[in-house]
């Protein structure tokens, strides 16, 4: 059998030698030829006798290992039978965290497909824009969700399918449960991750099969210690890979369970830790931060883990959460590149206020501009390698700036003490980290541009004590007289209906003219 039947992402990946180097010398790390994920993370469940062990949770619903399994063969038999596709299709998921969701995710990779998930809270726009850089024939969406896919107009989207009250779920009372899963390879790409901005012309991180499968062999046993009895929750989307990894891949490589919330407020963690006896929660600095001023009003005595990412981690977080509760947040950095997380601690090796150590499988260091390693304790750019690493489909040009002899350069700013333990510095580029969500600071600038009043724009990240990060926008205006606070609260509202509303610029400032070189080029720093 031919391998691959559609070849855009094998003939897309960066040559080998633009990739970085790869740390897979440990038995855990090594794989045979042919592998596909889901047969680990879910089918040897059932083979083992675990189908009826609980799986998924929400507040509604309970499933076991053997539903996600039954489901996930119903729904690939859907996409082979009914929607067409074949080995190497990119499908787009489009959901809040629920079952269905995980359910859709494993399906498409027992049926060949490459996974491409995304954000709830994305606009028609920015969807065109992954489909088309994707070439995306394939959609499943959450119907709750249909309307801004129902707008899409693209060359590439040839089938959608809805599921909560949707075709899929008709189509699927009458599938199957059973699939032979597709024989995919080891280093078959599975999942497309976007970075960055969804306007213009976007960065798509590749994953393989045994990537996936790698992460689960890094940070869990190093941090976490995960067993069966476990029960993960958090807020992050599971289209972003610190959702992914810590609310699915990781609880059920070790056969545990995931608890899932649509729209997980801080009072909604809560109430789930407190009523369903969680034990492992992933959130962001931001959360942490609004938990500990709710402890009062529940009982979290069965939280034994506490993991953050997704921005910097604040010692006086740290601290008020550890005072209140006597549990030690672990803090971590991780990119959607490396796919999870790299540099972290446990409760062992925990240093406050430290990023941590290179976990399991990586090896990290700072470097100058130059690339030469930096002494202890001297700021300078973070280079990580390990058992992942960045593979851009089609992006030669930022490869070579991401890759660079053989590691990956984050774009931040870290220094390393003399013990080797990791610390943040600062951004080294211009993205901003508003609550755990990742917001460059030019695609915020190439949605304001399309404004009729707007002629010029720059924006910056500003410290916030709540969100970390604001969303600030510089704006000159063609008209500049029009300048008013209505007027800027008027462009807010546009935003939130053009782009994500996590995006939209929470401060605008009109001004006469941008602060620019000589070369025209915007001075962003005077503006911070």
């Amino acid at each position: 059998m031919k391998h691959y039947i559609d070849n855009f992402a094998h003939n897309n990946l960066p040559s080998i030698d633009l990739q970085p180097n790869y740390l897979c010398d440990l038995p855990q790390f090594q794989h045979p030829e042919m592998l596909n994920c889901v047969e680990r993370l879910l089918d040897n469940h059932i083979k083992n006798e675990n189908g009826d062990a609980v799986c998924i949770r929400t507040f509604n619903e309970t499933w076991t290992y053997k539903d996600l399994y039954e489901k996930a063969n119903q729904i690939a038999n859907i996409l082979v039978d009914d929607l067409g596709l074949v080995s190497g299709n990119r499908v787009l998921l489009r959901s809040a965290n629920n079952p269905m969701m995980v359910a859709c995710w494993f399906a498409i990779l027992k049926a060949g497909g490459i996974v491409v998930a995304t954000m709830p809270l994305l606009r028609a726009k920015e969807l065109t824009t992954i489909i088309d850089c994707a070439e995306i024939a394939i959609a499943l969406c959450d119907s709750d969700l249909a309307d801004e896919l129902n707008q899409v107009e693209s060359k590439f989207l040839k089938q959608k399918s809805f599921y909560r009250n949707g075709d899929l779920d008709k189509f699927m009372s009458s599938k199957s449960k059973t699939f032979n899963n597709y024989h995919s390879k080891a280093d078959s790409v599975c999942i497309i991750g976007f970075t960055s901005g969804t306007t213009g012309m976007p960065k798509m991180t590749a994953h393989y099969h045994k990537d996936i499968l790698n992460i689960c062999e890094a940070f869990p046993p190093y941090s976490l210690q995960p067993t069966k009895e476990d029960i993960f929750i958090g807020s992050p989307p599971l289209g972003f890979t610190f959702g992914l990894g810590g609310l699915v891949l990781f609880p059920m490589y070790f056969g545990a369970s995931t608890f899932l919330i649509e729209k997980p407020s801080p009072d909604l963690l809560l109430k789930a830790i407190e009523e369903y006896k969680v034990t492992i929660c992933f959130t962001a600095p931001t959360a942490w931060r609004i938990l500990t001023t709710k402890l009062a009003e529940y009982n979290v005595s069965s939280l034994r883990k506490c993991v953050s990412a997704g921005e910097t981690l604040p010692l006086q977080v740290w601290q008020d959460w550890y005072d209140a509760t006597g549990l030690k947040i672990i803090d971590g950095i991780g990119a959607t590149e490396m796919l999870h997380i790299f540099i972290s601690s446990n409760e062992e090796n925990m240093i406050p206020g430290a990023t941590g150590l290179a976990i399991l499988g990586y090896e990290a260091k700072i470097i100058d501009e130059q690339g030469n390693k930096l002494p202890p304790n001297q700021p300078g750019k973070l280079a990580v390698r390990g058992i992942t690493g960045c593979k851009y489909l089609n992006r030669e040009e930022k490869q070579k700036e991401y890759v660079q002899n053989g590691w990956n350069i984050t774009g931040d700013i870290f220094k390393q003490d003399e013990n080797g333990y990791f610390w943040f510095v600062a951004r080294g580029d211009d993205m901003i980290i508003s609550s755990g969500y990742n917001i460059a600071a030019i695609e915020v600038e190439s949605v304001l541009l399309t404004h009729e009043e707007v002629l010029e724009c720059a924006v910056v990240g500003l410290p916030d004590t709540e969100r970390g990060m604001l969303v600030s926008a510089h704006i000159v205006l063609k008209e500049k007289h029009k300048a008013s606070d209505e007027l800027a609260k008027s462009i807010q509202l546009w935003f939130k209906e053009i782009a994500a509303p996590y995006k939209y610029p929470r401060v605008i400032h009109f001004i006469e003219s941008l602060p620019k070189t000589e070369t025209g080029k915007i001075q962003r720093f005077k503006l911070k």
